[in-house]
C-alpha cells in the first residue's frame, strides 16, 4: 500500500533553524546598536543552535566571531571553529570569509588570500565582500611587507571590482539600509533633545530622548543622554539610575563607568562597595591607573579598611612617585595603620615636591604632629612646624599645635607667645583665645586668663571647654565659687555629657557649703564617668565620702 502521508521534518531541525534565526537577529542588532545584551543573546542562541543541530556550519563561524570579540577565545580558537564549519560545508562563502579574516588577524596574509580567493570563486556575482576583504589584505601586505608591483595591481583590481559589485551584494545592501534607517532615527531624536536642552526645555528634552530610546532601542546613547540631563537638573537619583541602565547595556563604556563611580562616590558615600566595584572595572581599561588607585584608597579609608587603603595608595604612588598628593595620602593611610615611620617618609617626600605653599604647610602640620605626639621628637616637630609657618604664615592651626607642644614641654612663656602670635594672625578665632587663657592660667596670670576666656566665649558662646575653664579660674584662682557656677552650668547645658564640668560643679557647691547639691553632682559625675572614663573613679568617690565625714 502506497504511503500518502508526508514525513514530518525532525523537531530538532526546526528548533535549530529557529534558534539560528534568533541568533542572526540578535547578531545584526548588536552590529547596528552595539549593545551588550544583544551580543550575549546572540552567543547564547548560536550555542543552543549547535546543541540542537551540530551540522549547521553557519553557527560555528558566527559564534567564533562573537566569542573572539568578547575575548573568550583566541584567534587560533576562532580558526578551529571556521575549520569545523568548512568541514561541514566546504563551499560556504561566509565560512571562507570569516576564516580569511581570522587568518589576517593572525598575521598569516598568504592563507588569508587563499580563503578570500575561495570565497570569491564560490560567490559568483555576489563576490563584492570577499573582493573588498582581499583588497584590505593586499593593502596591509603593501604597508607592512616588501611587496611587488603585482601586489599593487591586484590591490587596485580587487578594490575597484569589489566597489563596483557591491550593488549586487544583497546582504550588504540590506545591512547598509538598516544602518542608515537606524542612524537617521537616532540622529533625529538626539538632535531634537539637544535642541530642547539648549532652550532650557528640560522636560521636553527628556521626553525626546525617551522616545528615541523607545523607537530605536539605542539605550547606550539615550540612557546616557537622559543621565546627563538629570544630572544637570540636579536629579541625582534619576541620573544614576539612567547611567546604571546604560552600563547594563554596554559594560565596556568607560565614560559611563567614570560617571557612575564619581556620582556614587560624591552623593552616595554609603554605597562604598558599589563604587569600589566601578573603579575596579575601570582598572581593566588600563587607563589612568594611578588616579583610579588614588580614588580607591580614599574609599577604603572611608570604610576603615586600612590594609587595602595603604595598598591602593601605594600602587598610585608607585605608578606616579612624583605626585605629592599620592605621597601625602599614602602617609595618611600609614598613620591610620599606625606605621608612623613609613608615614614620616612619605610626608617628607610630599613636602619635598611642594606643589603649593598652603597645601605643603598643611602637610608640615601633619608631619610635625607625628614628631610631637607620637615620636616625642620635639626638636624635629618644632622645625617642621616652623617650616609650615614660613610656607603659610596665616596657618593658625600650625601655630596652635606649636603652642600645644610648648605646653606639653612646660615652656609656658613660649606657649603664651605662640598663642598670642596666632591671635595676631586671626583675632576672630575663639580657639586661640581659649588656649591662650589656659596657658596664662598655668602661668598664674589670672586676670589676663579671665580676659582671654571671656573673649573666647564672646566669639563662640557654645564652646563648652572655655566655659568650664573660665569657671575653674573663678573657683580655684580667684576663689569665687559662686561666680564659677554659671560657667559650669553653661558648659553642661552645651554638652550634657561633659563629665569634667559636672565634677567641677560639684566642687563649686562643696566650696560654697551646699553638700546636698555637691553630692548630687559628684554622683552624676560618677555615673557619667562609667561611660566617658575621663576621671579617676577613686577620686570621685573620695569626694563624696569627704562631704559627710
Amino acid at each position: 500500500m502506497t504511503n500518502t502521508l508526508s514525513t514530518p521534518m525532525p523537531t530538532i531541525g526546526v528548533k535549530a533553524e529557529s534558534l539560528l534565526e534568533e541568533a542572526r537577529n540578535a547578531h545584526e542588532n548588536y552590529l547596528i546598536k552595539q549593545q551588550e545584551p544583544d551580543l550575549e543573546h546572540a552567543i547564547e542562541c548560536y550555542v543552543d543552535a549547535i546543541k540542537a543541530n551540530p551540522t549547521i556550519s553557519e553557527s560555528y563561524y558566527r559564534l567564533a566571531s562573537l566569542l573572539l570579540m568578547k575575548g573568550q577565545i583566541s584567534v587560533e580558537g576562532a580558526l578551529e571553529q571556521c575549520q569545523t564549519a568548512l568541514t561541514l560545508e566546504p563551499k560556504n562563502v561566509n565560512a571562507h570569509i570569516y576564516s580569511g579574516y581570522f587568518q589576517c588577524l593572525n598575521g598569516d596574509f598568504d592563507e588569508a588570500e587563499k580563503e578570500f580567493k575561495l570565497a570569491i570563486s564560490n560567490s559568483g556575482v555576489n563576490s563584492a565582500r570577499p573582493r573588498l576583504f582581499m583588497s584590505k589584505v593586499l593593502y596591509t601586505k603593501i604597508k607592512t611587507q616588501n611587496s611587488s608591483f603585482k601586489d599593487t595591481v591586484k590591490f587596485l583590481y580587487y578594490l575597484l571590482s569589489g566597489s563596483m559589485m557591491i550593488m549586487w551584494d544583497c546582504p550588504s545592501i540590506k545591512m547598509f539600509c538598516k544602518f542608515l534607517a537606524n542612524d537617521f532615527s537616532v540622529f533625529s531624536y538626539k538632535t531634537l533633545g539637544e535642541a530642547f536642552e539648549k532652550m532650557k526645555l528640560f522636560p521636553s528634552a527628556l521626553d525626546a530622548y525617551s522616545k528615541g530610546l523607545e523607537k530605536t532601542s539605542q539605550g547606550n546613547l539615550f540612557y546616557q543622554k537622559m543621565g546627563d540631563l538629570s544630572l544637570e537638573c540636579n536629579n541625582i537619583e534619576a541620573s544614576i539610575e539612567f547611567f546604571k541602565k546604560a552600563h547594563e547595556i554596554n559594560p565596556s563604556n568607560r565614560e559611563i563607568l567614570i560617571k557612575l563611580a564619581t556620582i556614587n562616590q560624591t552623593y552616595f558615600p554609603e554605597n562604598a562597595d558599589e563604587t569600589i566595584d566601578y573603579y575596579n572595572s575601570l582598572l581593566e581599561f588600563g587607563i589612568d591607573l594611578d588616579k583610579i588607585y588614588y580614588e580607591l584608597g580614599h574609599l577604603y579609608l572611608n570604610k576603615a579598611d586600612k590594609v587595602n587603603a595603604v595598598g591602593a595608595f601605594k600602587l598610585a604612588q608607585t605608578l606616579n612617585p612624583e605626585n605629592p598628593y599620592y605621597n601625602n595620602s599614602l602617609a595618611y593611610a600609614y598613620i591610620k595603620a599606625e606605621l608612623y615611620d613609613d608615614a614620616i617618609e612619605y610626608y617628607q617626600e610630599a613636602i619635598r615636591l611642594n606643589p603649593d605653599a598652603e597645601w605643603t604647610a598643611i602637610v608640615c602640620h601633619a608631619l610635625g604632629a607625628i614628631y610631637s605626639e607620637v615620636k616625642g621628637n620635639y626638636e624635629a616637630a618644632e622645625a617642621t612646624f616652623n617650616a609650615g609657618m614660613v610656607l603659610d604664615p596665616n596657618n593658625v592651626d600650625i601655630q596652635l599645635s606649636l603652642g600645644d607642644m610648648y605646653m606639653a614641654q612646660g615652656d609656658l612663656d613660649k606657649a603664651i607667645k605662640t598663642y598670642c602670635d596666632a591671635i595676631a594672625v586671626d583675632p576672630e578665632n575663639y580657639l586661640t583665645y581659649a588656649k591662650t587663657g589656659l596657658s596664662l592660667w598655668e602661668k598664674d596670670y589670672l586676670e589676663e586668663s579671665i580676659v582671654a576666656f571671656h573673649k573666647s566665649i564672646e566669639l563662640n558662646p557654645d564652646f563648652e571647654i572655655a566655659q568650664n575653664n573660665l569657671g575653674v579660674v573663678y573657683l580655684d584662682g580667684i576663689g569665687d565659687p559662686k561666680a564659677s557656677l554659671e560657667y559650669f552650668k553653661r558648659a553642661i547645658d552645651i554638652n550634657p555629657n561633659y563629665t569634667l564640668a559636672y565634677f567641677n560643679l560639684g566642687r563649686a557647691y562643696q566650696a560654697i557649703g551646699d553638700k546636698a547639691l555637691s553630692a548630687e553632682y559628684f554622683q552624676m559625675t560618677l555615673d557619667l564617668n562609667k561611660i566617658t572614663e575621663e576621671l579617676s573613679e577613686k577620686d570621685i568617690r573620695k569626694r563624696i565620702y569627704d562631704l559627710f565625714e
